[in-house]
């Protein structure tokens, strides 16, 4: 019986947008066993990516409503599912995907057993990502050239200002790999999160709220360490990863990959002009994507691999790397808002159209 509800939960998270698939080992019911209980399981399949109070998710699952409300508060808790919760107002409950949710919901839970888990699934996990991406690379903000057209999406500091509600949370990608007795000398204080989901990640106790400026410092200190910039794949995102590529799985996928570019969603990319190169290796060092080799004492680029994040730029002291605005044609279109961004993959994966959950 508790296996079949393990079954049903992953079935149930693998039609959300983000997805759930499943790996050869059946790692991923290992991994629901350790942060559903049986019951939690059967009650998570209940919920969908509308917002609704308790009522309505007991009155779908046949539950009795005064005890679904205090397991769906125990669940948000845990991570397990987001709510949303005003002052005044019934809490509101929707269910959580698993990577860009319950996974990073997991900060204050993290184990050793967990991340060896979550590195087993991550095998599997990784080529569904790679095909429909959550996440868009933006340049940091001065590598891109005075006068070059930039849309506020594309502009890590706009984006910041343009936020009522900033959290810093720790980067979940570094502390698992901490958990694990190694990881990198990255800062770890960096995921801008942002609005309802840094409500979210205060009530938890995942993060501290935080102003514009100190955010703002947040992304210049991620240039400097070498992060590269990734807000959720909208105008409007919710958060902001600054990533490495030593942890991180969306950057270490795109490492992994013969043609980064080619997965990536961006508008920017580098450009070297080999006339003006001096060869003084710093981008072969700060590329995350290895875009760069030296031929005859000189830099080139691999347009094939360069992911737009434009580290290489803002340590290159003569000037003969640069960030470019993409033609034409060849800018991605990007949702408005993270509900557009969870419609379009779900369309994209076959799943079910948000708009038609009721």
């Amino acid at each position: 019986m508790s296996e079949d509800v393990y079954r049903q939960l992953a079935k149930h998270l693998d039609d959300l947008p983000g997805g759930f698939p499943p790996a050869e080992s059946g790692v991923e019911l290992s991994i629901l066993k350790r942060l559903f209980s049986p019951e939690q399981a059967e009650l998570a399949v209940h919920l969908t990516l509308i917002p609704e109070e308790a009522r309505g998710i007991a009155e779908r699952g046949g539950l009795d409503i005064e005890e679904t409300a205090k397991r769906l508060q125990v669940m948000a808790r845990k991570g397990l599912i987001f709510s949303i919760e005003e002052e005044g107002r019934p809490a509101l409950y929707q269910a959580a995907s698993y990577i860009f949710g319950i996974w990073e919901y997991q900060l204050n839970n993290l184990n050793k057993e967990l991340a060896q888990e979550m590195d087993e699934y991550g095998r599997t996990l990784g080529v569904e990502l790679s095909k429909f991406p959550q996440l868009r690379t933006i340049p940091v903000g001065r590598s891109i050239p005075a006068g070059a057209e930039v849309l506020p999406h594309e502009a890590a500091e706009e984006l910041v200002r343009a936020q009522k509600k900033i959290l810093v949370a720790p980067c979940i990608c570094r502390r698992k790999t901490k958990t694990q007795g190694a990881g990198c000398d990255k800062p770890d204080e960096t995921c801008l999160i942002f609005d309802q989901w840094a409500e979210y990640y205060h009530r938890n106790g995942l993060g501290r709220i935080i102003e514009k400026n100190e955010a703002v410092e947040i992304l210049k200190k991620a240039d400097e360490a070498g992060l590269v910039l990734q807000p959720s794949n909208c105008k409007e995102p919710g958060w902001i990863c600054c990533c490495c590529a030593c942890c991180c799985g969306v950057v270490k996928r795109l490492k992994a990959h013969p043609r980064s570019a080619s997965i990536v969603v961006n508008s920017f990319v580098c450009r070297v002009d080999p006339e003006i190169c001096e060869g003084c290796l710093f981008c072969i060092d700060r590329c995350p994507t290895h875009a760069h080799e030296v031929v005859d004492d000189r830099v080139v680029h691999l347009s094939e691999r360069c992911i737009g994040c434009g580290l290489c730029v803002t340590t290159c002291s003569s000037g003969a790397a640069t960030m470019i605005r993409k033609p034409e044609g060849q800018h991605p279109g990007i949702p408005q808002t993270v509900m557009d961004n969870q419609n379009m993959l779900a369309q994209i994966r076959g799943k079910l159209d948000l708009q038609e959950v009721t």
